[in-house]
């Protein structure tokens, strides 16, 4: 059969014309498509700004079906999720982002960091640890250190945040040395509760090679050495905290008092009670010099003075636990039980961060878990 190139010519223009037709069809659906997406784009911007999260979500859920390859929409609509606390979706929406082959490595790291922010959020911790881990060597390697310490510090995983802090430190991102120190003491009363008394040392004795002036080992070597009735070595490590951190010296000065007392030394204590008395007055180092020097009189005499120039309900309750008031017996408890009763809430200490008060002293907040943010003064007293 011959070939009849006259069909050849008819059908090249038929063939252009559709194939023109067809690239007109695609580009006409594209530019609507293209025209949608930024629509929805914007509408769920502006909801946003509104507040209306639900609206905006649902904006953003449309833009995303009309252009499924856009990343930024896929964050956004990720991060509300977060906010939401919808962390269930809004790891689906980042986990499908670290799927696609076509992301860049710099928008893959954003997913990433973006994924163990959700897990964090969700309390998923284990996750988390891993999706951050990963970040390891990416411009979001200090963030997530930083995420990660604060995670080994919840879960109280106080070995594992020490490392975490030193590398920080060797980073450059600051100094931790402080933190490594509460890390360190926190191992050692872990270890002093299993009674492994050795770890304990070992423990402690690192916490003081991390940060030498740091008050709390020299607090809690005394407190060891007098809990094994070691009351020398504690008036050591407490007369050093003393010198160093006159102020951090209140949390330990009835203690202080009382081994000074059992040595029977409390005509040296009482000197250097009274000298840091003269400088930082408070109701902990009245009652300290109470303890060395208990002669009736002279503590009436000091807890007047101290009522004159710093009012307290604290010292007014103990000067009429003293007796020798007009009061007879039951009218003058009566009184000390009132004043008692209003002076309890001024005997609490507060987080200077987060103003959460305790009745007990806490190195790190129980609420915003900020380290050294209490004063080591009661409330009575600043």
């Amino acid at each position: 059969m011959e070939f009849d190139l006259q069909w050849l010519l008819l059908g090249l223009p038929v063939a252009f014309a559709l194939g023109w037709l067809a690239s007109r069809l695609d580009l006409r659906q594209w530019r609507r498509e293209q025209k949608d997406s930024p629509k929805a784009y914007y509408q769920g911007l502006n909801l946003l700004l509104n507040e209306q999260h639900d609206k905006a979500i649902d904006a953003f859920i449309e833009a995303v079906q009309h252009d499924p390859d856009t990343t930024e929409l896929h964050f956004a609509l990720g991060n509300l999720f977060r906010r939401r606390g919808e962390y269930e979706r809004a790891v689906r929406v980042h986990e499908h982002l670290l799927n696609r082959g076509d992301l860049s490595p710099t928008d893959r790291e954003r997913a990433q960091h973006a994924l163990a922010q959700d897990f964090m959020k969700a309390g998923l911790f284990d996750r988390a640890e891993k999706a951050y881990e990963a970040l390891e060597g990416t411009p979001f390697d200090t963030e997530a250190r930083l995420a990660l310490l604060a995670l080994h510090e919840r879960s109280r995983e106080w070995r594992s945040a020490a490392e975490v802090a030193a590398r920080l430190e060797r980073a450059g991102s600051g100094s931790f040395a402080l933190r490594i120190a509460h890390y360190w003491c926190e191992i050692a009363l872990e270890a002093d509760a299993r009674q492994q008394p050795q770890d304990a040392e070992d423990a402690l004795r690192r916490a003081r090679d991390a940060a030498p002036q740091a008050p709390r080992p020299l607090i809690l070597a005394g407190q060891r050495a007098r809990a094994r009735d070691d009351h020398r070595e504690a008036l050591q490590a407490w007369g050093t905290l003393l010198v160093a951190h006159p102020a951090a010296f209140n949390l330990v000065a009835r203690d202080y008092a009382d081994s000074a007392k059992q040595l029977g030394e409390q005509d040296a204590a009482l000197d250097r009670l009274e000298t840091l008395y003269r400088r930082v007055p408070t109701g902990d180092l009245l009652e300290a010099l109470a303890i060395v020097d208990a002669e009736l009189p002279r503590r009436r005499q000091r807890l007047l003075a101290h009522l004159r120039q710093h009012p307290s309900l604290s010292a007014a309750q103990a000067l009429l636990q003293t007796g020798g008031t007009s009061f007879d017996e039951q009218e003058a408890a009566a009184l000390s039980d009132a004043v008692g009763r209003s002076a309890k809430p001024l005997q609490r200490y507060r987080c200077a961060a987060c103003a959460f008060e305790a009745q007990h002293y806490f190195w790190q907040c129980p609420a915003c878990l900020g380290w050294d943010t209490y004063p080591p003064q009661r409330l009575e007293d600043l």
